[in-house]
């Protein structure tokens, strides 16, 4: 059995141009982390409907357990998605869904002082009661666990106050080219891209901060290296997940205690062959490192 990992928060069904895909940062990250060798666990909610039948059923196909999925008297979410000549996708997300209302409960706080790694991000903090579950989960688990914040900041639903919360929750901050301005301005920070992730990681106490650029490449660093991995020419299906992936890989490896440089060559593999299949969740080969 590998390290026991769980992404909470947002559990939907994507509305693609092709049709419906599962969905949600956190159980992209779950999937790929169990398909790097983890044993990996989802914290969400559905609806009482059929859409939230299909999805429970959906998960035992990916071999994911529903065990930490409520079942509440709010609609499974759906998010429209309408993908651009490059394959981005734009999405649209709506409102008063099943996991805006994950309830924290003693199964959700005896299962925090086992993780060894948790993944949350900003979207599914938009309404207070799963924004509350979500903090109360990180500060149940224990020390060695490492924290991921996987900002995601999707439409209006983040302020400041939650991105700089959750990065004080942190140890790992991941973020892309499109999200660093607004955390720079929120923290304050200033200068090119390599001196603004330098001085995050030193001013809010992190371990890692994973940075992706598309096809420009991914940084991470830490308070040792400085790591820059170009990215690779792939026909791109669509990028629904890849950021997800490259998360669910990285955190595999360090859980394993490997080289970053390995792990992030890793990642950036994964993360790329994920653009060249449709949809969040595709079967990929054994990811051996």
């Amino acid at each position: 059995m590998g390290p026991l990992v769980a992404g909470i928060g947002e559990l939907l069904w994507d509305m693609l141009p092709s049709g419906k895909q599962l969905g949600g940062a956190p159980c992209n990250f779950a999937f790929h982390a169990r398909q790097a060798g983890c044993d990996s666990l989802v914290i969400s909610a559905v609806g009482k409907d059929k859409l939230g039948d299909e999805l429970l059923q959906k998960l035992h196909q990916l071999d994911l357990s529903d065990r930490y999925i409520q079942k509440i008297s709010f609609p499974t979410s759906t998010v429209s998605i309408r993908l651009n000549e490059n394959g981005h996708p734009d999405y649209t997300i709506h409102e008063q869904v099943a996991w805006d209302f994950i309830q924290w409960n003693s199964q959700i706080k005896e299962l925090a002082g086992k993780l060894d790694a948790v993944c949350f991000g900003s979207l599914a903090q938009r309404n207070r009661i799963s924004q509350e579950t979500i903090v109360s989960l990180i500060l149940a688990t224990r020390p060695d666990c490492l924290r991921i914040f996987d900002i995601n900041l999707r439409q209006h639903y983040y302020s400041r106050e939650i991105v700089v919360q959750s990065i004080m929750l942190a140890d790992v901050l991941k973020l892309n080219d499109d999200e660093l301005p607004a955390v720079a301005e929120f923290t304050g920070l200033s200068g090119d891209v390599r001196n603004q992730l330098t001085d995050l990681l030193i001013k809010l106490k992190l371990k890692y901060i994973v940075y992706t650029m598309g096809s420009k490449g991914s940084i991470i660093v830490n308070d040792r290296e400085y790591s820059f991995v170009e990215a690779p020419s792939v026909k791109v299906a669509d990028t629904v997940g890849a950021g997800d992936a490259f998360t669910a890989v990285f955190t595999a490896g360090i859980l394993r205690g490997l080289p970053l440089s390995q792990v992030h060559r890793k990642a950036t593999e994964i993360a790329a062959l994920v653009c060249t299949k449709k949809g969040a969740t595709p079967e990929l080969p054994d990811i051996i490192f």
